[in-house]
């Protein structure tokens, strides 16, 4: 066998990396042991990663306290729809944009990738009104309403459909006879799965974490999620901190689960996305 030898160059880079990744991890891991501290140990000093006494009390406190478990099933409810929705527009786009020729084709798709530009609070009272229009109001189509298109997600599908599917391939389906609603179902999304499962993470992890409009949309508890129900621990003088990180905890599981799950994907997502069309 032969041996790696490593220069100082990729020595130094190893050693650079590694302690990032132990800063990005630690308050995760924080988090993690403070929901098992009691009271008296969560501001204890010095403080202790591993709690000299373990409790659940914290974990009871979080479903004694709201209906977690409705927030919860409201915020995976959200973030599947938001992300079979995501999916659906981007890859039918990407495939538009990436395969068709039509008047104003490169225009139309620079003012979509604009529209990426523009944070969600220049426009969330604009979309705040229309919701009243529209009667939606504290209904679950209006908390969904904002994240069932993403520009990004075009512009990712777009590229991964004019760099990855030949046009020969789409061509000799036509001429086979298929339509052109087959040929995507049947030629563009399996070669795009890889792609889909990369896009599905972005997706769901950004309408799980939403917390704005859904503070803004929203007026009756039934219809809280999981990032409005934490506030709950947030009080005018104090934070209730065992209780706020237990829910915490509960919070970011679906998404290390929707992570881990798919994350073999998600650098091919996030290179794939700097390449030139």
């Amino acid at each position: 066998m032969k041996r790696k030898h490593f220069s100082a160059g990729t020595l130094a880079l190893h050693i650079l990396l590694l302690t990032g990744s132990v800063v990005m991890v630690l308050p995760f891991v924080w988090m993690l042991s403070t929901s098992f501290k009691p009271p008296s140990e969560v501001l204890s000093w010095p403080p202790q990663f591993i709690p000299k006494t373990w409790t659940i009390a914290n974990y009871v406190a979080v479903f004694k306290t709201a209906p977690f478990l409705r927030f919860f099933a409201n915020s995976l409810l959200v973030s599947i729809v938001s992300t079979a929705s995501i999916l659906i527009s981007s890859t039918l786009a990407g495939y538009v944009f990436g395969k068709f020729d039509f008047p104003f084709k490169n225009l139309l798709f620079i003012v979509i990738l604009a529209t990426a530009m523009v944070p969600f609070e220049t426009y969330m009272i604009p979309l705040y009104l229309r919701m009243v229009q529209f009667g939606w109001v504290n209904k679950f189509a209006g908390l969904v309403a904002p994240y069932l298109v993403m520009s990004y997600g075009i512009f990712f599908m777009r590229q991964n459909v004019h760099t990855t599917i030949p046009d020969e391939l789409i061509d000799a389906a036509r001429i086979d006879g298929l339509s052109e609603f087959g040929i995507y179902r049947k030629i563009v999304l399996p070669l795009l799965s890889g792609s889909c499962n990369a896009l599905a993470i972005f997706a769901f992890m950004q309408s799980w974490a939403a917390f704005i409009w859904p503070l803004i949309i929203t007026s009756s508890r039934e219809l809280w999620t999981m990032e409005l129900g934490l506030g709950m621990f947030q009080y005018r003088f104090s934070i209730d901190l065992g209780p706020i990180n237990a829910g915490s905890v509960l919070s970011i599981f679906p998404v290390l689960v929707v992570f881990l799950l798919l994350r073999k994907n998600i650098v091919k997502g996030i290179t794939l996305t700097g390449m030139k069309a």
